[in-house]
């Protein structure tokens, strides 16, 4: 068995980007520090919307072939190399936006038996045997089924691999992914004043953001600021999905309508023991012991 080191981080994300939207700044921070960061993919986001009307073409299976390699060039940006796709390749598709007949399609990760997905994922934690997990909340973040079920499946991975595990072992720590409502406020203020200097014309809402909360639940905040232009180049990597503005303060998605690129991101801990008291943690792995594998 390979030592890893003796910090352990994994991540688990519904789809190409979603890693580098919400997490990017934390990823390059970690594993510049020597930490070991892994990324599950659940799906390959064939059903995304594509950008660039050079690439609109791509459709289903060439358009998850396409992601999958933007993905990688993203965790690379992000110094991210050990990157799995959940169950294997093309093991769960994309299920679209809730509500579509896509939901139905019987490949789709919405209709995944929770247990047989978790089953797999538990596989990858009892391996790593990580400090600190992060996921999605239990509505996904914004309601897409994929991250719907993505936080399931994490959520039920962590019991699996406690009762596989030896005895009295557990994941320390699990996170979700978190956006303070005041932050979110003040960078769409901040937004509205640059837009005149930026190559979109319109904002989204904070309702448009994903994980957006009152601030009294986010318990960590992790200053990503000295990993800025990684997290950047990682989300501009994902050339079908994702357009960011020159100065790498904002960014929009196929709605054309511009949000904050954050660098400071943001994580409730739902499990384990706030290392701070009432205090936010700045640090994901605060209060807990690091070990070799």
């Amino acid at each position: 068995m390979t030592e890893l080191p003796s910090r352990r981080l994994l991540l688990v994300h519904a789809h190409p980007d979603d890693e580098s939207i919400n997490n990017g700044a934390t990823m390059a921070r970690y594993a510049a520090e020597g930490a070991h960061v892994a990324l599950v993919t659940c799906t390959l986001g064939e059903r995304g919307e594509v950008i660039p009307s050079e690439l609109r073409h791509l459709t289903g299976a060439a358009l998850g072939a396409r992601r999958r390699r933007e993905l990688a060039d993203a965790t690379a940006a992000l110094g991210v190399a050990d990157v799995r796709l959940l169950g294997g390749t093309g093991r769960y598709a994309d299920s679209g936006m809730m509500g579509l007949p896509d939901n139905e399609d019987p490949a789709c990760f919405w209709q995944a038996d929770v247990d047989a997905a978790a089953a797999a994922l538990a596989e990858i934690v009892l391996e790593l045997r990580p400090q600190v997990l992060v996921c999605y909340d239990d509505d996904g973040g914004y309601g897409h089924p994929d991250h719907i079920q993505a936080h399931r499946v994490a959520m039920r991975a962590v019991e699996l691999a406690e009762n596989a595990g030896a005895a009295g072992w557990s994941v320390p720590k699990v996170y979700w992914n978190r956006v303070p409502r005041s932050v979110a406020e003040a960078a769409f203020e901040r937004l509205q004043d640059e837009l005149p200097g930026l190559p979109f014309t319109k904002t989204a809402a904070v309702t448009d953001v994903p994980g957006v909360v009152d601030d009294a639940l986010v318990t960590t905040e992790i200053d990503g600021a000295a990993h800025a232009a990684a997290k950047a180049a990682a989300m501009r990597a994902h050339v079908t999905q994702i357009e960011v503005a020159p100065d790498g303060s904002a960014f929009v998605l196929s709605n054309e309508l511009a949000q904050p690129l954050f660098t400071t991101e943001y994580y409730q801990l739902v499990r384990g023991e706030r290392a701070q008291g009432d205090a936010r943690e700045t640090d994901l792995f605060a209060g807990v012991e690091e070990t070799a594998r």
